[in-house]
């Protein structure tokens, strides 16, 4: 009886293999167009993971890589130290408090948006207003900076002219530390508020319309099923996004900071990010730059392993809000 069982499970196997295979022949094309961004991967994202041992090494750039990292060169987590620093701290605090602002006010408004959108009757409306809030998101972060600095200038900015027209002093907005982080979490919205909805908007469109319908039956009115309906019905995308979007707490915009910040803004604006490129690209500390950021990527990593959990935890509760 084993023997007939055990040849069964192999016959099971070697039944999904050719079926499988099957598959891979019929549908050959579609598997040839991931070889692109499965090399791409591969080139970009793990081939340069090898790099984290340079924060465990003393690196020459003299020497070959590699060579440079099993050529005795082993010091431990001497280049780990700056935890102890009291303003390594400070560009984590900066950091934090940018990701955590973003998230906490960028993260909800595409799914308000989305929520309002989907109330408008007008297709033309709708289109229209979906295209233009789409434009920004295609708009290079360098270009995006400049109109910043543009609109918020001292003398020529649109703002501050609004300003002195209604009577009010000018404000120097990119050289005082009260207003970099508004400025930051503003534009950021701006710029992914259209795109962001995007997914929430598929979401919307693929609920049942006979759920609409019964609740119009039932006397629903459109805010009772936005909420009861529409809202219930992307928890689901709500939270992979959510689990997606947490890792962001970490990993700022640096393009951004780096071109909107300067050394009046340094005590609100100086990041992880940017501490890394100086150190690395410009004092050319690889070493400590490394680690520096290897420390960043495990804390995002644990950020991600925990909202998981939580995010696990709330769908298997009763309620999930």
């Amino acid at each position: 009886m084993e023997n007939i069982a055990g040849s069964k499970k192999v016959n099971g196997r070697k039944r999904k293999r050719r079926v499988n295979w099957a598959l891979v022949r019929r549908y050959k094309l579609l598997y040839l167009l991931l070889l692109l961004p499965i090399t791409e991967l591969l080139i970009f994202n793990y081939l340069p993971m090898g790099g984290v041992l340079v924060a465990f090494h003393k690196f020459k750039p003299s020497q070959n890589l590699f060579k440079s990292m099993f050529m005795g060169n082993y010091v431990g987590f001497k280049y780990f130290s700056f935890v102890k620093d009291p303003n390594f701290w400070g560009l984590f605090k900066n950091t934090f408090l940018l990701g955590f602002y973003s998230l906490l006010f960028g993260f909800p408004a595409p799914i308000v948006f989305a929520l309002l959108l989907n109330e408008i009757r007008s297709k033309f409306f709708k289109r229209s207003v979906q295209t233009i809030t789409y434009l920004p998101y295609f708009i290079s972060s360098v270009a995006v900076c400049g109109m910043i600095l543009g609109v918020l200038s001292l003398n020529t900015g649109i703002v501050n002219n609004v300003l002195a027209a209604l009577g009010f002093k000018r404000i120097y907005f990119m050289t005082d530390t009260r207003y970099f982080r508004a400025i930051y979490v503003i534009s950021g919205i701006w710029q992914g508020l259209g795109f962001g909805s995007i997914i929430y908007l598929a979401s919307i469109a693929g609920i049942d319309p006979e759920l609409y319908e019964a609740a119009t039956i039932d006397g629903a009115n459109r805010l009772q099923k936005m909420y009861y309906i529409t809202l219930q019905m992307l928890k689901p995308t709500i939270s992979i996004l959510l689990i997606l979007g947490l890792p962001g707490i970490l990993s700022v915009n640096f393009e951004k900071v780096l071109l909107l910040y300067n050394q009046m803004l340094y005590p609100v604006a100086d990041v992880i990010p940017t501490y890394v490129y100086r150190m690395g690209v410009i004092s050319g500390q690889t070493e400590l730059a490394t680690a520096v950021g290897l420390f960043n990527s495990l804390l995002a990593f644990i950020l991600v392993f925990a909202a998981n959990t939580v995010a696990r935890r709330m769908q298997n509760a009763a309620s999930f809000w």
